[in-house]
């Protein structure tokens, strides 16, 4: 199934191969399925884009016509799954249930721009600084009672340092 197939059912299977006495048996691990249509969850997962075929501008929403040039041809492509934080804010207070602090933020991927959010750096902005190379990453956000997990995408520092390259 293609990535464009997949965003269309929203599903994903996981086969592990399992290998146990001597006994090699496939696994199906449970459906997942993608917060936002424009994630896929292939490997490695992924964001794409509609770019616009007149002048380059990327959207995460179908179109009809670009907000930029008022192009209507568009086409979907790969986004880059490393970045630089462009801004940020710290998110205090959320609605009820929503764990805080969180950083909310705006990521350059290669000219195209991503809001998401900063993952697995404390939320303080000695760690966060502008310029900072981020990666890509998927992290489960819940599983319903027929076993589908729910995936979110967010951005963690691609160094350790968490100093810009």
């Amino acid at each position: 199934m293609t990535g464009v197939a997949r965003r269309v059912y929203g599903l994903a299977r996981q086969h592990l191969t399992r290998v146990s006495e001597g006994t090699v048996e496939e696994v199906t691990v449970a459906d997942r399925i993608p917060l936002v249509d424009y994630l896929v969850l292939d490997d490695p997962p992924h964001l794409t884009a509609h770019r616009c075929s007149d002048c380059g501008a990327s959207y995460f929403d179908r179109r009809n016509a670009c907000a930029s040039c008022s192009g209507t041809a568009f086409e979907v492509v790969d986004v880059a799954t490393e970045g630089t934080l462009r801004a940020y804010t710290i998110v205090a207070f959320a609605a009820e249930g929503v764990p805080v602090p969180y950083v909310a933020a705006l990521v350059d991927c290669d000219g195209v721009k991503v809001r998401g959010n900063i993952v697995g750096v404390d939320p303080d902005p000695a760690n966060l600084p502008l310029g900072m190379k981020v990666r890509l990453t998927t992290f489960p956000m819940g599983t319903d009672s027929a076993g589908t997990e729910a995936v979110a995408f967010g951005f963690t520092p691609a160094t350790t340092t968490g100093v810009p390259a």
